[in-house]
């Protein structure tokens, strides 16, 4: 055996972090980038987790977390056992029910019909105008919502008095508090939603496009089945993710829509929980609240995570 053949069996053999450690210091361009979005991530997300303690303890700020007296379970049975319990999750999930029913679909056939444009020029006009409205903050759409149907002076009002009807006080009637509130977020938030389904169908294969125009196929049939499966994976998952927020709303334009009359259905569990974390200083109360609605959404999420990969469907994981 030679000595240069000795000398190579020899050779230490690097260590697996040692190697790892090279690469990162190769690429240490690369980490210094993503070392804002790590700190932001953990700064915001994961130590505020810290916190989430105050649900099991009789909180008080002169004690601290640790110093606060360890009571269990005892706010999640204060919660469930309150006589607003069932009125928080009626209106919570109904009106995040209904929203996930009628918003969910309308940015995909705004896609699927913006997609089939032919104009270039109005393709683009078009998705403007669908977009813009996602650029309103929610105290202006909310503004435009109490101008619009204002019982008096609002345009709407004003519309059914013309045909002979009655005025009615949209804002202060409990029914009408959901139709307002999932038609306003449609119109506000399904063009921004709709830029992600234009993308993914940007991604599919034109020449499946022209091998179905050959064989003599229809823009619905191309629709349905082309540009349909092929945006499916994104579709579910978004879905999925939809689903893991359905015990969560948009909690500034739910309290700027909600007054002392609508309260029976606008009252939803982040609204309480403002109310009783801030307004009222129940620190322990709310936090225990929030956890309650946080482990909601968790076992939704994996719930239907887990039968989308059963269904051969796209998942998270």
């Amino acid at each position: 055996m030679t000595t240069q053949s000795m000398a190579h069996q020899r050779a230490p053999v690097p260590r697996r972090g040692t190697s790892h450690l090279r690469r990162a210091g190769r690429s240490w361009q690369l980490y210094v980038l993503l070392a804002p979005a790590l700190l932001y991530v953990v700064l915001f997300k994961y130590w505020p987790m810290y916190g989430a303690q105050i649900a099991f303890r009789n909180y008080n700020p002169a004690d601290g977390f640790a110093g606060s007296p360890w009571v269990g379970l005892d706010h999640f049975e204060r919660f469930v056992e309150s006589f607003q319990f069932e009125r928080l999750m009626v209106n919570t999930l109904s009106l995040n029910a209904l929203g996930l029913l009628l918003a969910f679909p309308v940015p995909i056939v705004l896609a699927l019909i913006v997609n089939q444009l032919q104009s270039d020029r109005f393709k683009k006009f078009t998705q403007t105008v669908l977009y813009s409205p996602s650029f309103i903050s929610v105290v202006v759409v909310v503004g435009m919502i109490h101008l619009l149907f204002s019982p008096r002076a609002g345009i709407v009002n004003n519309a059914i008095e013309a045909f002979g009807g009655t005025p009615v006080f949209f804002m202060g009637s409990p029914e009408w508090f959901r139709p307002l509130y999932v038609g306003s977020d449609i119109w506000q938030n399904a063009g921004f939603s709709m830029i992600v389904y234009l993308a993914a169908l940007t991604a599919i294969d034109p020449s499946l496009h022209e091998a179905a125009r050959v064989d003599g196929a229809n823009k619905w049939q191309r629709i349905r089945h082309i540009d349909i499966p092929g945006i499916m994976p994104v579709i579910t998952i978004l879905f999925i993710l939809a689903i893991g927020n359905l015990f969560n709303l948009g909690f500034e334009k739910v309290l700027l829509m909600q007054t002392d009359l609508n309260l029976p259905t606008s009252e939803v569990i982040q609204t309480y929980v403002y109310k009783a974390g801030l307004q009222q200083a129940q620190f322990s109360y709310s936090a225990a609240i929030g956890v309650f609605n946080s482990l909601i959404n968790l076992a939704l999420l994996l719930t239907f995570n887990w039968v989308a990969r059963r269904a051969n469907q796209s998942s998270l994981w």
